[in-house]
């Protein structure tokens, strides 16, 4: 074992971006499933159409979704796409005899031979399941000739809001990273009927703007509180109209001839190849805060809450040149991918202040050092070593431990290092257990921070080592603002930061806590608290941790509800953190029968799809005679009935310690706020950038 090196002036902080995808369509997206060279026929996606609410700190999507059988005999439709970052599904619902019948979760093994079996006997049936950190399946048998099977789908995740800036990501991109899958299957992610994207921002916290970067033809509304997003495929077809439109010149009716067939064979079918990305950004100066949900259906019983801590902390900016060690995927899965790679290197190197030094370090099925050593951030060596990387072509296999391991090294201790590995996070060559990564990094006196870049990166392995080092996590898609991106990282690295974190609760019983283990809170970061509680009244919450080496500690004091029935998707919400804790353990450790039994336990008990649960959908009679618990459906209908209450209520603040402020200071923003960025920061985030148009005095419509 090495002897754990210690930085001697200030602690390494070590910064990681992963799996960058290209700017131009994916080649792997969401879609139907055909086994290749199957000679099966190719179903339809008829319709797509999704919703998506956000409010009170959470956000549920539902897809409506329809699948056609052009062809002469009945199919099985398989329809993939990415897991949502920390989401999970809570109901799959398929029309049989158009009435709509609820999935129930069951554990994986007998879900899919309840699947089998009902399929074997031609019934209807569909299941719902995860394929491990890489993508959700649903399967549906029959789509009958002719005709279309209508399935939804729904999940609910937190919402967490970073630097007074919300983000909301609808992901269809997939990384393209899983071999075995791309070797088996053809996809089809065309929609040939109608597309739509509806989402509601409900905050109590009043919103600024909102912005979808890669996707102009949105419409954006403001209703008082409340904000309406709108994207369709007319929308997209319009403006391809419009495009083409302008760029004919017609000056007879032989030019008018020859226009009219172009424009009439637009492709206006909308494919599921981009993810949908939407930044919500709150109003400047707003307090920090402690925000609480909670539902609890009886006095007496147990409840369970969710307690958002918006930090407004006074973090100081960090002095000095530092050191950036670039350690580059050219493995072969980053084709495709590599061209924004190196443009994001340039972003980065050309952000480097005059006093700062960089290394780039190159890995696939081995490692090496495009730089000897640290070279200076001056204009001439960031321009040689951009080309340099430009100029590299991606090959052979993914050894992501060597070139962590060499990228770690010849680290300068009396400079902050930050470390930037840019991979698709798949490593299948050379040390690939997680465990050895991690016992790699407690060698170090390091701290990880993970800019995970694509929906099919290994996210479990990254954000283990994240945990470890005690950094964090951010997840960034090919449609988002990637310079903001790179900023916002920048923004938090450059910053003191809340060291190890812990939150006290006392004044009442609270049991299940997750996360149980904080670690660091950094400039902008929401922190999320889930747990259940006993009784109700007065509680006293304390944050503390070091800053500066300091001992440092923030309190407040707020009631607990005896009853609270607005928000029973916390329930939900807690199942899901308890079960990712627990995989978190088990990938660290290996896996354990009683921890996979609790996961099992709470997915069928709270209607949730993990690693080892399924959600399956078969007739109404079926699920009488084979003795299955209809608790899912019950446990829909008590949500969709509070839904429909809050739905015409008014935005409320979840915020609780306004008599007891535990922060003195605004939360930071990127222009202004608590804490001053460099100008860069400013312009990106400037109304100008964000893309913002004069409203209608009518009907308060802008276009992002």
């Amino acid at each position: 074992m090495k002897t754990k090196r210690k930085a001697s002036i200030r602690s390494i902080v070590v910064f990681m971006c992963f799996a960058l995808v290209a700017i131009s369509s994916p080649v792997y997206a969401a879609g139907l499933l055909t086994p290749k060279d199957s000679g099966l026929p190719v179903l339809d996606i008829k319709d797509h159409n999704v919703k998506v609410v956000i409010e009170d700190g959470y956000a549920i999507t539902t897809v409506d979704q329809s699948f056609f059988n052009p062809h002469g005999k009945d199919l099985e439709a398989v329809y993939s796409f990415p897991v949502p970052d920390k989401a999970a599904v809570s109901e799959f619902t398929m029309w049989i005899d158009g009435k709509p019948i609820n999935g129930e979760v069951l554990e994986k093994k007998k879900a899919r031979e309840v699947y089998e079996d009902q399929k074997s006997k031609n019934k209807n049936t569909g299941i719902t399941e995860k394929n491990e950190y890489k993508t959700f399946e649903i399967s549906v048998y029959p789509v009958k000739v002719g005709q279309e099977t209508k399935i939804r789908l729904s999940y609910i995740q937190p919402a967490q809001v970073d630097t007074s800036v919300g983000r909301y990501v609808y992901q269809l991109e997939e990384g393209g990273v899983d071999e075995e899958a791309l070797a088996f299957w053809t996809t089809n992610e065309k929609v040939t009927g109608t597309f739509s994207f509806d989402l509601v921002v409900r905050s109590g916290y009043p919103v600024a703007s909102i912005r979808l970067p890669n996707h102009p033809s949105a419409e954006i509304i403001q209703q008082g509180d409340k904000w309406l997003v709108h994207l369709d495929n007319t929308l997209n077809s319009v403006q391809s109209n419009k495009d083409q439109d302008a760029a004919l010149t017609i000056n007879n009716q032989q030019d008018l001839d020859a226009a009219v067939q172009p424009v009439a064979q637009i492709d206006t079918a909308f494919r599921l190849n981009t993810d949908i990305v939407v930044y919500y950004k709150h109003a400047e100066n707003l307090p920090g805060s402690v925000g609480l949900v909670a539902y609890k259906e009886e006095a007496g019983k147990r409840g369970t809450f969710m307690m958002t801590v918006t930090p407004g902390m006074d973090l100081q900016p960090l002095a000095g040149g530092r050191d950036w060690v670039f350690i580059l995927d050219i493995s072969g899965s980053m084709q495709g991918k590599y061209a924004t790679l190196a443009e994001g290197v340039s972003r980065a190197l050309n952000q480097l202040n005059p006093n700062d030094r960089f290394r780039i370090v190159l890995f696939n099925s081995r490692e090496s050092e495009l730089t000897n050593g640290f070279v200076n951030a001056t204009p001439a060596n960031i321009d040689q070593y951009v080309k340099a990387v430009t100029a590299v072509q991606p090959n052979e296999s993914t050894n992501l431990y060597a070139g962590l391991q060499l990228g770690l090294k010849r680290l300068d201790s009396d400079r902050t290092s930050s470390l930037i590995l840019v991979t698709d996070g798949v490593a299948n060559v050379g040390e690939t257990q997680q465990r050895k990564f991690i016992e790699l990094l407690k060698q170090y006196d390091v701290r990880l921070f993970t800019f995970i870049m694509g929906n099919s990166a290994n996210e479990p392995l990254l954000t283990a080592l994240t945990r470890v080092s005690n950094g964090f996590a951010i997840n960034v898609s090919n449609s988002d603002d990637i310079i903001g991106k790179i900023l916002l990282a920048q923004s938090k690295v450059n910053f003191q930061a809340l060291h190890g974190a812990k939150v006290q609760i006392s004044g009442i019983k609270t049991v299940d806590i997750n996360p149980k283990d904080i670690g660091s809170v950094y400039r902008g970061q929401q922190l999320i608290v889930f747990g259940h509680y006993f009784g109700s009244g007065r509680a006293n919450i304390t944050l503390s941790g070091k800053i500066a080496g300091q001992e440092k500690a923030y309190t407040t004091e707020f009631d607990f509800p005896d009853v609270a029935l607005e928000n029973p998707e916390i329930e939900r919400l807690w199942a899901y953190a308890t079960i990712e804790t627990l995989m978190q353990d088990m990938e660290d450790f290996g896996e354990d029968p009683d921890m996979k039994n609790s996961i099992t336990d709470l997915g069928v008990e709270y209607g949730l799809v993990t690693d080892y649960t399924s959600m399956v959908v078969v007739e109404d009679d079926v699920f009488q005679e084979l003795g299955i618990d209809r608790r899912n459906m019950t446990r829909i209908k008590k949500e969709y009935a509070a839904r429909e209450v809050r739905a015409v209520s008014t935005p409320r603040s979840t915020r609780v310690d306004s008599a007891s402020p535990m922060f003195n200071n605004n939360r930071p923003t990127f222009a202004g706020g608590a804490g001053a960025l460099d100008p860069m920061s400013v312009l990106i985030f400037s109304p100008l950038l964000w893309g913002l148009k004069p409203r209608s005095k009518k009907s308060n419509k802008r276009v992002a």
